[in-house]
């Protein structure tokens, strides 16, 4: 049981190994991991009403809106398993989805407690997933897509860590190393702010 709860979000460009880090994290902290991709998926798999509505959506080629992942996020939140904490991976993804998070979280009396910022250089992002797609054969992987994805993480995404920066909860980890030392890093970030397994 973790003394502070870990309501936690973590944070970085793709290719900053953030799905790896939050899966061992959660794992670490005995809480869920949160992606929105996995619970879209999920809902899509179960044939869900809320996964139905995100098909037709994803299979028009357009970007679930705002409204319908946050009420995907906190359909997923309230589950028992995520009441003693979580880790949010994909969500809040602009200053709308914060506002969000906010009243969701505030009307149980909760904030977030951390956020983890993985920081690595646009450079090492941009081989990481050349990588993964020459390893997993990911056509979505290219470097025109790989540019068109950092260049909206850096214009929507980024500028929701300011207003977390200012609430004093952003813990900026080296994203750049091996799985165990960025672990490491995020571990004794969490430590500092009370949050252990």
């Amino acid at each position: 049981m973790t003394s502070t709860p870990a309501r936690l979000l973590i944070i970085g460009p793709q290719g900053s190994g953030k799905g790896t880090q939050g899966a061992r994290i959660a794992e670490a902290l005995g809480i869920p991991a949160v992606s929105t991709g996995d619970v879209f998926r999920a809902n899509v798999k179960e044939g869900t009403e809320l996964g139905l509505k995100v098909k037709a959506i994803i299979d028009a080629g357009d970007l679930v809106p705002d409204e319908l992942t946050s009420e995907i996020v906190r359909d997923r939140l309230e589950q028992a398993d995520a009441a003693n904490g979580f880790l949010l991976d994909g969500y809040p993804r602009n200053l709308g989805q914060v506002g969000d998070l906010d009243a969701f979280l505030g009307a149980r009396g909760e904030a977030l407690t951390a956020v983890i910022e993985l920081s690595v250089p646009r450079e090492e992002s941009i081989s990481r997933l050349s990588l993964r797609a020459a390893e997993q054969g990911r056509a979505d992987d290219n470097e025109e897509s790989i540019a068109k994805r950092l260049a909206i993480y850096e214009s929507e995404t980024a500028p929701i860590l300011n207003v977390y920066r200012e609430r004093g909860v952003v813990d900026e980890i080296d994203g750049v190393g091996s799985l165990d030392e960025i672990t490491e890093r995020i571990t004794a970030a969490l430590a500092a702010r009370g949050i252990s397994a």
